[in-house]
């Protein structure tokens, strides 16, 4: 089979792989719950792409996290439970039905009133579809990366007045929760449970200020990673690795490291 730019030739690929005695044997023993994991990772690699400015390595993760959808839909295939076509559909009647403001008699409202709306309309679903009397922080995955689990728990709360006023309140509760920390020193669970409320509160204070708590996260890692194979890298123009340089003198490349990022540099200075 050649590449192709249509859909439809994506999925006549998938049903060849899916296909007893000429398929390809790998494809044909996964199911849902093992190709699960494989969903997530592509959808991270795909975020990590976005996050490093690659629009060359987000075309091949967007084609990665595409042939999951259509995976999982041939396999709902086999079972004649739904296919491909009916996956579109259903995210197109969604996406028409959830913005009336744009499809529909409702204009001129701004982004603020696009959430509500959307919350309203999905609250009616669900009330459509039976689920009106489940709690309402129901629907948030459990395999959501747990800060932006955390948010989104948070989130539905608000949506229902279960929140702190403002970002203020949220500090005390943070300098409460530090205090509790310390104090569980001694006491391993304990202090794994404070250390949870402490995190739990750190994402509050992140919604408050309209800050994405995950990718707050994930640019702090990435910044460590820079300065510290900066580190490395100028430790090795010394001819040293870190494990044979010292805390100090470390800590003096971090510094310099830290300078170079803010007067544009980019790097380290040899020193």
């Amino acid at each position: 089979m050649k590449a192709s730019r249509d859909i439809d030739r994506l999925i006549a690929l998938m049903a060849a792989l899916r296909t007893p005695a000429s398929g390809c044997p790998w494809d044909l023993e996964q199911t849902f719950e093992t190709i699960a994991p494989y969903t997530i990772e592509e959808a991270y690699e795909v975020a990590d792409a976005i996050a490093r400015g690659d629009l060359a390595g987000l075309k091949d993760e967007l084609g990665d996290l595409l042939l999951q959808v259509v995976f999982h839909a041939r396999m709902a295939e086999e079972r004649q439970a739904f296919d491909f076509g009916d996956v579109v559909y259903a995210i197109t009647d969604k996406l028409v039905r959830r913005h009336p403001h744009v499809f529909g008699g409702a204009r001129d409202i701004s982004p603020d009133e696009v959430k509500s709306l959307w919350q309203k309309i999905k609250d009616e679903e669900r009330a459509e579809a039976g689920k009106a009397g489940d709690s309402v922080l129901g629907g948030v995955p459990l395999a959501l990366p747990a800060l932006s689990r955390a948010e989104k728990l948070q989130q539905k709360a608000a949506a229902v007045g279960f929140d702190w006023p403002s970002a203020y309140e949220v500090k005390a509760k943070i300098e409460e929760e530090i205090d509790e920390l310390f104090e569980a020193m001694d006491d391993r669970e304990k202090f794994a449970e404070e250390f949870g409320d402490l995190m739990f509160a750190l994402v509050n204070l992140a919604r408050h200020a309209k800050v994405d708590a995950e990718t707050a996260l994930r640019a702090a890692n990435r910044k460590f990673e820079r300065r510290f194979q900066g580190i490395e890298r100028a430790l090795a123009l010394r001819g040293k690795t870190p494990a044979q340089s010292d805390l100090a003198e470390m800590d003096a490349l971090w510094d310099a490291a830290k300078e170079a990022e803010a007067s544009g540099e980019g790097g380290l200075k040899r020193k």
